[in-house]
């Protein structure tokens, strides 16, 4: 028997899916949501697709950003955040279905975007302020992954051209003047290749990229720690202070400062996810009970397992280098040797980026094609698939279709085109990272949770979850702070080196 529509706009959400109506048999195929079953993806890709999405090649970074705190209130910064974006994406994860109940039942209405989670679940609330907070949450979400992707090709650039300048050192010496490179012509081969993974259907299809991603993410990171130690262990490591970098020779009180909230917003950055949370946790197979609860055990294992890496690299790296630790362990200095071993970290870094950039580009992906398969329902260009078949295998078979192929190239090529023009785009990343952690990490899962629970105003725990959101604000606006200070001093030195040239 073939499917008939059981509900209205059932046929739509097939479509969405990226499947033909005709391809899905019988209605036992159908999760509740009319959608074609989720069968195949478990806790363990949940978790290679967070612990792709979480850490990014900043991982690196860790040690600079103790080298301004110092031991104690670098490392108590690392393990405070991790506590919060554990609880926080906890919180988001039970939003991921909502009704008039508000209870995360099977049968409660599935929420499959963040957006759709924040109109749905807020609008439980005594204020029912869904629809305005739905558009701010947008507003956040979308500037939060459209900055990654341009600053994952910039940093993936940044990494192709360290291998280059590596083999340049070893062959020519440290000393050579020669060994310097271009990362433009980097940031279009890596344009070009986005181009062609940009065409996997949806985050679902992601996950052997986000397996081979979080594979290499743990290579590079565990490469920089481990040649950390080895200076350690050699006697070659520098001088560190409880409280960090000293105001001096070099650095004054201003300055200590500023380094220091550019260092808080680096970590509480380090571990944001929540933009993809709701994405990926729509991946998880269906169950009986609800996949929150499989979420949940995902949130706990890429969580810690973040924290273990970053505790290594960051306490590791500082050790090693001090006070006057650079920003990337790997590209910004220090390790000339062995060259082959920081061409293979740097090539993981890439493979990582490769794949993240696909993480934080899907739901962007998905909620263009969505309003535009809405719109047009019956277009071929915009819901017909194309089966290609490679090599006679099944496992190699994929289909194209127009709409995807014409709008994701285009956006690929923007995105590239941004990297290029704006080589300091980094800095406005960190701002938008700032300005976008409190609402997408902290605000919005606080507030989901209070209107699902119902929780009264002036209640012990209505006063302690405003008082989280209050000091993970001010933390943010400190980080902001110190990012727009950033931004200022790259933009100066980006502006001498033109009139030098």
């Amino acid at each position: 028997m073939k499917i008939e529509v059981v509900e209205e706009g059932t046929e739509n959400e097939i479509r969405e899916s990226g499947l033909d109506p005709s391809e899905v048999a019988d209605v036992g195929d159908l999760d509740d949501d009319g959608r074609p079953k989720r069968t195949e993806w478990t806790l363990w890709t949940a978790s290679a697709h967070i612990i792709t999405a979480v850490i990014g090649s900043g991982v690196l970074s860790l040690a600079w950003c103790i080298a301004q705190l110092g031991w104690i209130v670098g490392i108590s910064t690392l393990l405070i955040f991790s506590c919060i974006t554990l609880y926080t994406s906890n919180l988001l994860a039970e939003c991921y279905r909502s009704g008039g109940t508000a209870t995360a039942t099977a049968t409660a209405k599935r929420n499959y975007t963040y957006m759709d989670a924040v109109k749905a679940n807020l609008a439980l609330g005594k204020n029912q302020s869904g629809g305005r907070m739905n558009i701010a949450c947008g507003l956040a979400q979308q500037a939060n992954l459209n900055g990654l992707v341009v600053g994952y090709t910039i940093t993936a650039a940044i990494s192709m051209v360290a291998i280059r300048r590596s083999n340049c050192f070893h062959e020519r010496g440290h000393e050579a003047a020669s060994c310097q490179f271009s990362s433009k012509p980097y940031m279009i081969g890596i344009g070009a290749s986005q181009i062609i993974l940009s065409q996997i259907r949806n985050i679902e299809d992601l996950w052997w990229l986000s397996l081979v991603a979080t594979i290499t993410s743990f290579g590079y990171s565990s490469i920089g720690a481990g040649l950390a130690f080895a200076t350690i262990v050699s006697g070659h490591g520098k001088r560190t202070t409880p409280t960090g970098i000293e105001v001096g020779a070099g650095i004054t009180a201003a300055q200590k400062m500023w380094r220091m909230f550019t260092a808080f917003g680096d970590i509480a950055i380090a571990y944001t996810y929540s933009p993809v949370l709701i994405e990926v946790q729509d991946t998880i197979k269906s169950t009986e009970g609800e996949n929150s609860k499989v979420m949940k055990k995902a949130n706990i294992i890429s969580v810690s397992a973040t924290t273990v890496f970053y505790l290594m690299c960051a306490c590791f790296g500082y050790a090693a280098f001090g006070n006057y630790a650079h920003g990337n362990m790997l590209t910004g200095f220090g390790f000339y040797e062995p060259f082959w071993l920081i061409d293979i970290a740097n090539i993981f870094i890439v493979l990582h980026l490769l794949g993240a950039y696909q993480v934080m580009a899907q739901p962007v992906f998905g909620t263009v094609e969505s309003c535009i398969k809405r719109r047009w329902p019956d277009s071929k260009f915009v819901n017909k698939e194309y089966p290609v078949k490679l090599l006679g295998l099944k496992s190699f078979n994929f289909s194209i279709n127009l709409l995807r192929l014409s709008w994701r190239s285009m956006y690929v090529v923007v995105a590239t085109s941004v990297a290029i023009g704006f080589p300091y785009f980094n800095e406005v990343l960190a701002l938008l990272g700032a300005v976008s952690y409190w609402p997408l990490t902290v605000y919005f899962p606080v507030a989901m949770y209070i209107a699902r629970k119902k929780i009264d105003r002036g209640t012990l725990k209505w006063f302690a979850l405003q008082l989280l959101t209050m000091v993970t604000l001010l933390l943010a606006i400190a980080a902001a702070c110190g990012s727009i200070e950033g931004f200022g001093e790259a933009l100066h030195i980006f502006k001498s080196s033109l009139i030098e040239k």
